[in-house]
């Protein structure tokens, strides 16, 4: 069993920044591939990033590409969302969850879900 908190979220003006934290519970979080997913009012949750157990890999949805970076520090169990340039559109509740395979940008290929954190970006 992993328990995911995720913090970090916020107000913030368009074009500014956050940093998403994910802290997870369990000695096998360095084994685990991890995603954040998004969600907004309304709308289906979608994939934002993606990185695998080492953090050599990573991949992220056109949206979000070159504006978001994705890390993780596995000796602190966390995985991190750094997002800059904010968008009005980038408003949801952010979520981080654990892959265990199938489809990278599919929710269903995830578990363990977080509570979320929001983050509200003004215009």
């Amino acid at each position: 069993q992993v328990q995911l908190v995720e913090s970090g979220g916020g107000l913030v003006q368009a074009g500014g920044s956050l940093r998403l934290s994910c802290a997870a519970s369990g000695r096998t979080f360095s084994s685990y591939d991890m995603g954040w997913f998004r969600q907004a009012p309304g709308k289906e949750r979608e994939f934002v990033a993606y990185i695998n157990w080492s953090g050599s890999s990573t991949y992220y949805a056109g949206s979000v590409k070159g504006r978001f970076t994705i890390s993780r520090d596995n000796a602190k169990n966390t995985v991190y969302l750094q997002m800059n340039s904010l968008k009005p559109e980038d408003t949801a509740v952010y979520y981080c969850a654990v892959r265990f395979g199938g489809i990278m940008l599919s929710s269903g290929s995830y578990a363990y879900w977080g509570q979320g954190t929001q983050v509200t970006v003004s215009s």
